[in-house]
């Protein structure tokens, strides 16, 4: 039975054509992915007829046989609450901050008219999506749990009404290997179970072929190939569909070319982070136990390890970006000062992405006033005109159109917002980035730009970087070394190669298994 119907399908803004001519149609129970370039369209596929996007949009749009071209909004709410579940792809900002994890998880379980949950009900809601501590989650806020954590509670409270189809933008991109393939089999079996259809978009080919039943491939805003999952993805007829297959990270390629590396340059010891626990529980919760690290000029360095395990705080901690109960950061010898105490030029050397593009970019700025700022603020040696000049010339670095310059964030994709990102940490030269998760949300194409130019900078900086991942694929394709993170501890560490093929430790030889 056809659940999705969609026919010459139009999406344009201010004008300006986004989509055109899709058609494709969706049965209960089955799964279809749009996959593509980040801006190819899919995202706007997915959420404009639903009224989520300032989209226009004309053709045919049908859900269980109701046309929502058209509809107001009114209407569009009540198919929302009732009919449809969404995963978006930047949770940080599709949850509300000022609520609590189990007043939205309650929320999503009551829009349709289902009786109000207890703790007991939500909590198994969390645990069957993956979240750890499921009754104490239920009173922390979104900013208190880490990006793959936020992703698994959005999917909780998505599947909470029984929706009748399920719009999953990137669902697993904040995951860690061995979670991506639990969540979207999680998913499948819910479609099975309930009848329920999902529309995926994702970048990752690797899950589409083992869960999709049918994928749709969109370039510039047209399905240029589409077909039986395993059929496509194991021979696709068009040289784009190609091309996307062949820029996949994996594990058996050929080692890369990594660059030299030099004396120390951020030395981190004993360094440790924890929390207090919500609600009326005493103690504290330790995040960072007793770590670490070395990282030296021109070196890349990676921690590996699953959603909540610690990597994120770790390195906002290293970079002062974040609290440290105790331990010793030093940074080419001498002790960075306290978070409050940091100088412009110990910021100007030590530059942030952060793993959630849009959240980190100011909404009422354009790109050209995003990527200025740290320049103005940490290069006061710069003038007016060697900030525009380098604003311009850092847009071209990442490969973003100069003419998205004047954009502002929530007209840019999740791609094009990383990048964005990626420009503004690498304005005022510094001598390390710290990514948190900066491909995650980009396209294979783009991701594989993006690591080809970081590996080029290492090259002709000596730029150093430590990198926060779930991909060992990725960690592999550009990284000399490797820590596995587990419980807020360094459990392993190595060379990347020799960690990858011939890891010791029980965790890592998992997550190698589950990143082939």
């Amino acid at each position: 039975m056809t659940l999705l119907a969609v026919r010459d399908l139009s999406i344009s803004i201010d004008g300006r054509p986004i989509v055109e001519d899709v058609g494709f149609t969706l049965a209960a129970g089955r799964t279809l992915a749009l996959v593509g370039a980040s801006g190819s369209g899919k995202s706007q596929t997915c959420l404009a007829p639903f009224g989520l996007s300032p989209a226009g949009c004309a053709g045919s749009f049908r859900l269980a046989g109701e046309e929502l071209i058209g509809a107001g909004e009114a209407r569009l709410r009540a198919v929302r609450g009732r009919d449809v579940g969404f995963v978006f792809q930047q949770p940080l900002t599709a949850l509300t901050p000022h609520l609590t994890i189990g007043a939205q998880l309650r929320e999503a379980w009551t829009q349709a008219g289902a009786p109000r949950p207890d703790r007991a009900a939500m909590a198994a809601a969390l645990d069957r999506v993956g979240l750890d501590r499921p009754l104490e989650r239920l009173d922390q806020y979104p900013h208190r749990l880490s990006g793959g954590q936020r992703q698994r509670a959005l999917i909780a409270m998505a599947i909470a009404h029984h929706p009748r189809l399920l719009v999953a933008d990137e669902p697993t991109t904040a995951l860690d290997a061995m979670l991506r393939a639990d969540i979207m089999g999680l998913l499948r079996a819910l479609c099975a179970e309930r009848g329920m259809a999902m529309l995926l978009v994702s970048h990752d080919l690797a899950s589409v072929a083992d869960h999709a039943d049918e994928v749709a491939v969109m370039q510039a805003g047209r399905i240029v190939e589409s077909g039986p999952a395993t059929e496509l993805l194991g021979a696709p007829r068009s040289d784009y569909a190609r091309a996307l297959i062949a820029a996949s990270p994996r594990l058996d390629g050929p080692p890369p070319e990594l660059g030299p590396t030099g004396a120390a340059l951020v030395e981190a010891r004993g360094v440790s982070v924890s929390f207090h626990r919500p609600g009326w529980r005493r103690g504290r919760t330790i995040a960072v136990d007793d770590v670490a690290l070395e990282v030296a000029e021109g070196e890349a360095v990676a921690i590996v390890g699953g959603s909540g395990s610690g990597k994120s705080t770790l390195a906002r901690a290293i970079a002062r970006l974040g609290p440290i109960d105790g331990g010793v950061v030093c940074w080419r010898g001498l002790p960075l000062p306290p978070r409050r105490a940091m100088r412009p030029r110990d910021r100007a050397g030590l530059q942030p992405v952060f793993q959630d593009p849009v959240a980190s970019l100011d909404p009422l700025w354009t790109v050209r006033d995003i990527v200025a700022e740290p320049l103005r603020r940490l290069r006061p040696d710069l003038d007016a005109a060697a900030v525009a000049a380098r604003v311009a010339a850092t847009l071209g670095e990442v490969g973003l159109d100069p003419a998205l310059a004047g954009r502002r964030p929530a007209a840019l994709s999740g791609g094009q917002a990383q990048r964005v990102a990626i420009a503004r940490a690498l304005g005022p030269d510094p001598a390390m980035l710290l990514l948190d998760e900066a491909t995650s949300a980009l396209d294979v194409l783009v991701a594989g730009t993006i690591l080809d130019l970081l590996a080029a900078l290492q090259r002709q900086r000596g730029l150093a970087i430590l990198m926060i991942t779930h991909d060992l694929a990725v960690a592999r394709r550009l990284c000399h070394r490797i820590l596995v993170m587990d419980a807020g501890r360094i459990i392993e560490q190595g060379p990347a190669e020799r960690l990858i093929t011939a890891p010791e430790h029980a965790l890592t030889r998992r997550l190698v298994a589950a990143s082939r």
